[in-house]
């Protein structure tokens, strides 16, 4: 699929898109936030900006790419004809912006469906992507084989450390079943790790790691538009993205970090799920 689609100028596609939209959310922040709707929960909140967001980015979308298809975290749905669906969250760590503290981020991923190495439990593999982060202005970028980069600067992921050493971000679900056992997993992993990160966006955590300022990440029940483009640049930074045991990596359990720690992560995270 790759060989006959221009993966760099996907991914300048989508920086430039995630640049552009992440400012304005930025400027509406400085306004004031309005919650629109809720979603699984009273605590799973829907900004009016993510609402204006995802229809700017499915806009410019339709303007450059107009054959391709869509599919955006809050409802944005199109069927293309390119083999090419891009994958958008218009503001990932919505609480957070809602908040105005500074880990969220907008997200915009070109997917394929080819089964190649990469691909996720969804079925999809992200061959470009970008992730904005407008509270600091910095912008992640990835294409399929070209490489990770922070504002142009070639990225490196973390380097390999024993899992005692561990600087480790992880995040929760909406409802009160999925935290009880998220924290239920969480305390077998504490005691073993350097320590504990929870942002509030995967996107941010997984460029963090891309970028060598975290070890280690790891999540259950993440959607598409969560990491589609972040675990791109994550992989493309050298960090190994897995799943739970032999499963790809999704919904079930994403699991990234660079390859010694990862495996030994994985390993543990089983055991507590074994436990619950």
């Amino acid at each position: 699929m790759t060989d006959s689609v221009d993966v760099a100028a996907l991914a300048e596609i989508a920086g430039s898109l995630a640049r552009e939209v992440g400012e304005g959310v930025r400027a509406q922040r400085a306004v004031g936030v309005t919650v629109a709707q809720t979603k699984s929960s009273l605590t799973d909140v829907v900004t009016a900006a993510d609402q204006e967001a995802e229809r700017l980015l499915a806009a410019g979308l339709r303007r450059l790419r107009p054959h391709d298809g869509l599919l955006g975290e809050e409802g944005a749905s199109t069927a293309g004809t390119t083999g090419v669906t891009w994958v958008v969250d218009p503001i990932d760590g919505t609480v957070n912006y809602l908040y105005d503290l500074p880990a969220y981020a907008v997200s915009v991923a070109a997917t394929v469906e080819d089964g190649a190495p990469g691909t996720m439990s969804d079925g999809r593999r992200a061959v470009a992507g970008a992730v904005y982060v407008p509270s600091s202005g910095e912008l992640f970028t990835a294409w399929d084989g070209g490489g990770a980069y922070l504002d142009g600067e070639r990225l490196s992921g973390p380097t390999d450390t024993e899992l005692g050493s561990t600087l480790l971000a992880t995040g929760f679900g909406y409802t009160v079943e999925r935290r009880t056992e998220q924290a239920e997993v969480l305390r077998h992993v504490l005691p073993r790790v350097r320590d504990i990160r929870r942002m509030g966006s995967a996107a941010v955590d997984l460029c963090m790691l891309a970028a060598g300022r975290l070890d280690a990440y790891y999540e259950r029940g993440l959607q598409p538009w969560d990491y589609a483009a972040a675990a791109l640049i994550a992989r493309e930074a050298g960090v190994v993205v897995r799943g739970l045991g032999d499963n790809r990596a999704g919904e079930e359990l994403l699991i990234a970090g660079a390859r010694g720690v990862s495996a030994e992560l994985a390993t543990l995270i089983a055991e507590a799920y074994r436990r619950l």
